[in-house]
């Protein structure tokens, strides 16, 4: 076992007495955040070099799942907020320098929609828009956000030209009444923005060659950092997910324990309880499995030397998104089948779960609809959406 999730097993107890206290704030509380950086979560994929772990990513995997079974909203944050240390890791070293250089915890938010539109300056860009979904950003001292560069009337037939934009907190605006959601409410997944900021080129890379693996050279001969960020970021929503159904499942086990009907009927004894309880503990399982081993068999792949292609990294992500699927259908068939008439109550924790689960389902990494319709595609005709986050 990981050191790492040693100490998130350790400290257990404090994230989910503070998760509700995060849920009413609308972000992690203090303690929260300093039990994760504590634990080292974020720090996992981070380059030793800035005190980081540069751990196999199924265990970084598992970590966020551990932190989300927990509190599901400091899950989702150690899994995002933790993946972006991989990304920043093949940036411009004077950029690495500049955010791990005096701190080696310091945390970078995101999102990376490629909502801001930039204007070539004399070196660098001046940089405008407003991001929703910046998750875990009020612990966050810079954050990567995407963005289509304007080129103007020189512009190129083709695709946008879409980069990644680091930015440091002194240059940008969180908002603070931006995050009014039914779950995950202590993501504290607020919007940023800025107007006009000028973002020096160092701190810029660009995405699609991010995606492709163009900045690996800077991390030569770590198969880590082989593993491609769309697979990498979309590991990690999975895996807070996953962990969020693995959650839901103990906290139904906890209330079957102690259920008796108002006719006196056993829930532990009950063969329609039992059956539902063993069902959704092996779909979870199930699932719980697949994206580890997935995630563990290409790294066993690229530390061979091999080179991810198109066709694995849509098969990841095929099976990443089912993996989610299932474990969602299973909690939503405990909540609604078998938890009965309590299920409904606050007081209860399977509907916390539940909530936050149905709101980490619709992240577009989840979504499974396009992810299929472009691997079968791919697997039938060899032709598929090359805009896909893959």
């Amino acid at each position: 076992m990981h050191e790492v999730i040693d100490n998130i097993h350790k400290a257990a107890d404090t994230l989910r007495r503070e998760a509700p206290e995060s849920d009413r704030r609308g972000r992690l509380t203090d303690l929260t955040a300093q039990t994760l950086r504590e634990s080292g979560i974020v720090r996992m994929l981070q380059p030793k070099e800035y005190g980081g772990h540069e751990a196999h990513p199924a265990e970084f995997l598992e970590a966020a799942m551990e932190t989300a079974i927990a509190a599901p909203s400091a899950g989702w944050v150690g899994g995002v907020v933790g993946v972006h240390p991989w990304e920043i890791a093949m940036m411009d070293p004077k950029l690495q320098e500049e955010i791990w250089g005096q701190d080696p915890d310091t945390w970078a938010a995101s999102p990376y929609a490629p909502i801001g539109r930039a204007v070539p300056v004399d070196g660098g860009f001046l940089f405008t828009g407003q991001w929703p979904y910046s998750s875990g950003t009020d612990h966050c001292r810079w954050v990567i956000l995407g963005g289509i560069v304007d080129h103007g009337p020189d512009a190129k037939p083709g695709p946008p030209d879409i980069r990644h934009f680091v930015i440091p907190r002194s240059d940008y605006e969180i908002v603070a009444d931006s995050w009014n959601v039914m779950g995950l409410l202590g993501t504290g997944s607020k919007d940023v923005r800025m107007t006009d900021v000028f973002i020096p080129d160092y701190r810029v890379v660009d995405g699609t060659a991010m995606n492709a693996g163009a900045y690996e050279h800077r991390q030569e001969g770590k198969a880590l950092y082989r593993l491609k960020f769309p697979l990498m970021f979309s590991a990690a929503i999975g895996a807070a997910t996953q962990g969020i159904a693995q959650g839901a499942l103990a906290a139904f086990k906890d209330y079957l324990g102690g259920r008796v009907s108002a006719d006196g009927n056993i829930a532990k004894q009950d063969p329609i309880q039992l059956f539902s309880y063993a069902e959704a503990a092996a779909e979870i399982a199930a699932s719980r499995s697949h994206l580890l081993t997935s995630t563990s068999e290409l790294y066993d792949f690229v530390a061979k030397g091999g080179e991810v292609s198109r066709r694995q990294r849509l098969t990841f992500r095929r099976d990443q998104a089912r993996a989610t699927r299932r474990a969602v259908d299973a909690v939503d068939s405990l909540f609604k089948t078998a938890a009965g008439g309590s299920g409904i109550h606050t007081s209860f924790p399977l509907e916390r779960y539940w909530r936050d689960l149905q709101v980490a389902q619709v992240h577009i990494c989840n979504i499974q609809h396009n992810i299929y319709t472009a691997w079968a595609s791919d697997d039938l005709t060899g032709e598929s959406n090359p805009a896909l986050f893959v």
